[in-house]
């Protein structure tokens, strides 16, 4: 116990550079179990830095379609591109995209899979996307506080259509937190995306299939440079599979996207000269 002792201290000095949170009046064991809580939470505060130096992953919900884009950062010249994935599905009707690192991933990503088959064995029904969603939160949760574990060091955002056809959105963070969203983004440039988000998503924006997933490109291309390139895009239809989407697709509305900004600034222009 002695070595947790110094190990918690070491962390809490190196972490805050504050005074230990008790007085003298504290017993040993209460003090200890103050440092504890200080080493999970630090552990915790290392995850989310891992998340924010990943990707930058969007999700929309629409109105009949939920849509997930991913920054998709430049392979080595002999890796094979299709090995280096941002998006897997959990289920037929289930898909997530996550940020951060993709080895914690992995694991998530298995036990998500599993539990979507035991809940259709046992069950007879698909589970619902928040039923996964607080699968996967509470397992991030006990990796905070389980002794020889680590928190894992990702943020996934978690799509779907529940079994009535309601289109879901939710986003887990590594303290095992859970949130459902109508839009949202992560990784490292995740707040410049939710700002353009908070200031375009309107109904009018999701009216239509196409609508919503050139919204999610419109996202990406605040922070990506290489155009339809560096993005990667799934999307999920009510009563069918998830599909991702082809380069020449993406390409072909990141085009229609650049024309229609052409359009608006040259209706600008001439309301001006008017």
């Amino acid at each position: 116990m002695f070595s947790l002792w110094q190990k918690c201290v070491r962390v809490n000095q190196h972490l805050h550079h504050c005074p230990l949170p008790w007085t003298n009046t504290h017993s040993r064991e209460q003090r200890l179990h103050v440092l504890i809580g200080v080493c999970y939470r630090g552990q915790v505060e290392y995850a989310q830095e891992a998340v924010k130096k990943g990707s930058t992953a969007v999700g929309i919900r629409g109105k009949d379609i939920v849509v997930l884009g991913v920054e998709k950062k430049s392979v080595a010249k002999l890796q094979e591109e299709r090995t280096v994935r941002k998006i897997c599905a959990l289920d037929d009707h289930v898909c997530m995209a996550f940020a951060g690192l993709t080895a914690d991933a992995r694991i998530v990503i298995n036990r998500a899979r599993v539990e979507c088959q035991s809940h259709r064995l046992t069950v007879e029904d698909p589970v619902t996307v928040e039923y996964i969603t607080r699968h996967i939160a509470t397992l991030k949760q006990r990796y905070t506080q389980s002794n020889g574990r680590r928190p894992f060091g990702i943020s996934a955002l978690i799509v779907g259509f529940d079994y009535d056809g309601t289109p879901r959105l939710y986003q887990t963070d590594p303290s095992g937190t859970y949130h459902a969203w109508k839009a949202n983004a992560i990784g490292r440039s995740a707040k410049t995306v939710r700002e353009f988000l908070e200031k375009n998503y309107t109904e009018e924006a999701i009216a239509t299939d196409n609508e919503a997933i050139k919204l999610a490109i419109k996202a990406l291309l605040e922070v990506v440079q290489s155009g339809g390139k560096n993005i990667d895009l799934a999307v999920i239809r009510r009563n069918q599979p998830l599909k991702l989407l082809e380069s020449k697709e993406i390409e072909t509305l990141v085009a229609e996207i650049e024309k229609e900004k052409e359009d608006e600034a040259e209706k600008k222009k001439q309301k001006k000269s008017t």
